[in-house]
């Protein structure tokens, strides 16, 4: 099987809650129907109090972020379509997914919403950095630093092989990492130092080193969003 994410924008100025239920009571029965492992995340009212960890120049920004599973990335057409019908732009990858960390401790029912809240990424590799190194470096160095130093308590990536719509941005890769929702405003919740300072200050700094090591900084485009699994 092969796994195929696909970012979407909104249409227009249409309200985040608006394109929310669109796509979770419309369009999700029939992707159901037409995949596995569906995952849907989504800008919305949940994840309002994190404005501060939105980054990007993107705009529109992105409104979420839509995967799933195919026999073949070959029958993508009809659920493609579906989500072109519903959404104002899509961007499309076929993509290696990979997680080093699963989350076995805040599930929810099918088609609920995740406890929490999904940071997703889109990232580029720093200029100069071989695909080798890149990979290399996110694999190990911030695969580890991510753990040890968030309170993350899920964390995918999905490894673009290339992209499957035409004038798709030029990712690498698209993250996704679960977060509690205190972390959406509490940098010490973010960074799993509450209530120390100085762990906080250790943590932000190793962080920072650790992504400007290998990313494209003014390119990676990141915002939390509300997640709902349908696995």
């Amino acid at each position: 099987m092969e796994k195929l994410a696909y970012v979407v924008w909104k249409r227009g100025a249409e309200p985040d809650a608006q394109f929310a239920r669109r796509l979770l009571e419309e369009v999700a029965p029939r992707l159901r129907a037409l995949s596995e492992k569906l995952r849907i995340s989504l800008v919305d009212g949940d994840v309002a109090a994190g404005a501060k960890l939105r980054l990007g120049r993107q705009r529109p920004a992105k409104s979420g972020l839509v995967s799933f599973w195919l026999e073949q990335s070959q029958e993508r057409a009809v659920p493609e379509a579906l989500l072109r019908s519903a959404c104002g732009l899509v961007a499309g990858y076929l993509v290696v997914e990979s997680r080093p960390l699963v989350n076995r401790t805040r599930r929810a029912p099918a088609g609920a919403r995740t406890p929490g809240f999904s940071l997703v990424s889109c990232i580029e590799a720093k200029a100069g950095l071989s695909h080798d190194e890149f990979i290399r470096l996110w694999y190990t160095l911030q695969r580890d630093t991510a753990i040890e130093t968030q309170s993350t308590f899920g964390y995918v990536r999905n490894e673009v092989v290339r992209a499957l719509t035409e004038g798709a941005p030029p990712w690498a890769a698209i993250v996704e990492e679960n977060f509690p929702l205190g972390a959406l405003d509490d940098p010490a919740v973010f960074y799993d130092a509450a209530g120390d300072p100085a762990k906080l200050l250790a943590n932000q700094k190793r962080m920072f080193e650790a992504v400007r090591s290998f990313l494209a900084l003014e390119r990676v485009e990141s915002h939390p969003m509300s997640e709902y699994d349908f696995s």
